[in-house]
């Protein structure tokens, strides 16, 4: 082997691999406490099982984490990005949210109060969210090239595992606290809670003894305190605009023409959430022309990662958009509804855990490391469309065993087919993100693909719970594989034009 740098990398020596590691298992927590956690707690304490789908929704903040990212980018915060730097700053003020929101869900039971622990979990997926972006600003600015394909494999391993401690763990925490599926108890689940706040220092403690990122000047602040204000000002004033026109919308119209009030609702939302979004922007606008904002300042936040991907895929952009966007449609839409489905078919909460918690997590693991290894060497489009083959196939498998009693190996067998296949797609679906990335704008950009890939399929996801009450299970994982027919299509097509 040539005496190279690379050859004489030994991995456990390097610092920034632990450190990754670490934050990749702070970045992991918040999630399943939104959703599979979550949703068992909801059903336990008698939420019907739409209701228990829609809270989905209160994950879409890492769908729209591009909106604020920018932000994250350029702006200091108050007394914090002094004491600690513009990363660390942004990175103690999100976990500390995300400690403050998991604490404020434990302290609401939602049979009492649904309306509140449906804002913690929004506040949640907003501070997990941007916990993200700043990690992943964090991984790209603390090695040089040599080191990132490391530091991704150590931040997605940390990443799993922490999805491990508030998957299987708080499911065994909520058990042992007693809480079941016969006896509700609200204290099992606020005491679980309140561990996996606890668990959060894990990242916290992390991020108070790591050193700030030198890369690339990011502790420059090349603008006034006063553009900078502005810049915040005009940015909430734009998002209250959005959430004004989502609270004063009227309720959906009813059904008509023999359409489903579902449908009607859906698509009646999707007009809503556009016509929010055009108020936001009709209202930034009018802050621009008055001067109020710094056009500078918003082109290198805003304008540039946008124009820079659509110079240089031109009439093939929006394709490959449509593509990011529906890609994980099959499996997430299945995901949402999947753990209310083990319960329902008699599975216990033990069960649940160890089997597609721990086991899952690991199958997703080695199904992403296949993935990796499968796309070096057939490329990238190829494992995307074995990707997105092997989940339609994968949910097939679960029509199977809605049909069967409660099975423990049937349940394993499903299982370890759905997260290796899932894994796999993932691998190729991420490397194949990683390459439409331009260097120059890699956190604006990565931020825009990774927020658009969870955005409709968490959408949808969150009337999985209407159509399983409406269809059945087996009906709906049916509906769930199909849903990938079209991705496969769409892939084959991109795959043609960026030849």
């Amino acid at each position: 082997m040539p005496d190279t740098a690379e050859s004489k990398l030994i991995w456990w020596r390097e610092k920034p691999v632990w450190i990754i590691l670490l934050l990749g298992f702070s970045a992991g927590v918040p999630l399943l406490l939104i959703f599979s956690s979550l949703s068992l707690w909801l059903r336990e304490a008698g939420v019907s099982k739409s209701e228990v789908t829609y809270f989905s929704w209160a994950a879409l903040g890492y769908s729209f984490k591009f909106v604020w990212a920018p932000l994250v980018d350029k702006l200091p915060l108050p007394v914090l990005s002094r004491l600690f730097g513009r990363r660390r700053g942004w990175l103690l003020l999100a976990q500390l949210a995300v400690m403050a929101s998991i604490a404020l869900m434990a302290m609401t039971n939602p049979q009492g109060n649904l309306t509140m622990m449906a804002v913690a979990a929004v506040m949640l997926g907003f501070s997990a969210a941007t916990q993200d972006v700043v990690i992943d600003a964090y991984r790209i600015e603390s090695a040089d090239e040599r080191l990132q394909a490391l530091l991704s494999s150590s931040y997605i391993a940390g990443y799993r595992v922490g999805m491990i401690a508030a998957g299987a763990g708080a499911l065994y925490l909520a058990q042992g606290f007693g809480s079941t599926a016969e006896v509700y108890s609200y204290t099992a689940w606020r005491n679980t809670y309140l561990c996996m706040a606890g668990v959060m220092l894990v990242g916290l403690i992390t991020t108070l003894l790591i050193s700030e990122p030198t890369a690339r000047g990011n502790n420059s602040y090349p603008y006034s305190a006063k553009a900078y204000s502005r810049f915040f000002i005009a940015f909430l004033l734009a998002i209250s605009a959005f959430v004004l026109v989502l609270l004063e919308a009227p309720a959906a119209p009813v059904a008509f023409a023999g359409v489903s009030q579902h449908v009607v609702a859906f698509f009646y939302q999707a007009l809503v959430l556009v016509v929010g979004g055009v108020a936001a922007l009709v209202v930034f606008s009018g802050l621009l022309r008055a001067g109020l904002v710094d056009r500078e300042l918003l082109a290198e936040s805003y304008t540039q990662p946008i124009m820079d991907f659509i110079r240089r895929y031109g009439r093939v952009a929006l394709w490959v958009l449509l593509l990011i966007g529906f890609y994980r449609v099959s499996d997430i839409v299945l995901g949402v509804i999947a753990n209310v489905f083990y319960q329902d078919m008699g599975y216990s909460k033990d069960e649940i855990a160890s089997v597609t918690k721990i086991f899952g997590v690991l199958m997703t693991i080695a199904g992403s490391f296949l993935g990796g290894l499968l796309t070096l060497k057939y490329g990238v489009m190829r494992m995307l469309m074995a990707g997105a083959v092997s989940v339609s196939l994968a949910n097939l498998a679960f029509m199977w065993l809605a049909g069967i009693e409660a099975n423990l190996s049937a349940l394993i067998v499903v299982i370890a087919a759905d997260n290796l296949s899932g894994g796999l797609a993932v691998a190729a679906f991420v490397a194949w993100l990683s390459s439409l990335t331009n260097v120059s704008f890699t956190a604006t950009q990565y931020a825009v693909f990774s927020s658009l890939m969870t955005l409709f399929p968490k959408l949808l996801g969150g009337y999985s719970g209407v159509v399983v009450e409406t269809v059945g299970y087996s009906n709906f994982f049916l509906l769930a594989s199909l849903l990938g027919v079209p991705v496969m299509v769409l892939i084959a097509f991109v795959a043609r034009r960026l030849k």
